[in-house]
């Protein structure tokens, strides 16, 4: 299985791509960031998210993705522009057809560490392990997008034939809707 994960941020939004399968070896196909400016103007911003995610997809070709699930934070703006990216990324996701999973921080951090309160250095430390690297993906925010995927690889096969049969359902209903209106 072929996993792109992201970790949507509106400056820095971490993407990684890994492959592998439950009880194999795991293999790191690339980790990065996609940024934007500060100062940029937000749909440009948004734009530029989305351009750089198609890309990752484009490239690796997943069989599913993994995105962090947005959850409150105290800094509302931080919120809103992660709650932005996150939708750019379901969409970049969806129209492709491709599964898509949304996994809470501790979660991930339970999957690689086995502790949902694992801090950063101990993620990175696992993530590096799992993956026989020497250092973890740079930057924090690639590294985070590369547990996402581990942790789809290792968690989300069910959850991922679920999403499949909800979207299948959906166009189901769909295509049963317009075929009344005929």
């Amino acid at each position: 299985m072929r996993v792109v994960g992201i970790d949507p941020g509106l400056t820095r939004c971490g993407v990684g791509a890994v492959e592998g399968a439950i009880g194999r070896p795991l293999s790191l196909l690339g980790a990065d960031t996609v940024r934007t400016a500060a100062d940029q103007d937000l749909p440009d911003r948004l734009v530029a998210i989305e351009r750089g995610i198609d890309a990752w997809l484009d490239e690796h070709r997943p069989d599913a993705v993994a995105v962090e699930r947005v959850f409150a934070q105290h800094n509302l703006s931080t919120v809103m522009g992660t709650a932005q990216a996150s939708g750019i990324a379901l969409v970049c996701a969806a129209r492709r057809g491709l599964p898509v999973v949304l996994h809470t921080p501790s979660e991930a951090k339970a999957a690689i560490t086995g502790s949902g309160r694992a801090d950063k250095k101990q993620m990175g430390t696992m993530v590096a392990r799992i993956l026989r690297l020497d250092a973890p993906p740079k930057p924090a925010d690639a590294a985070d997008a590369v547990a996402l995927a581990i942790c789809h690889i290792w968690r989300g096969g069910a959850k991922a034939r679920v999403a499949q049969a909800q979207q299948d359902f959906a166009r189901k209903v769909e295509l049963a809707r317009r075929a009344r209106r005929a």
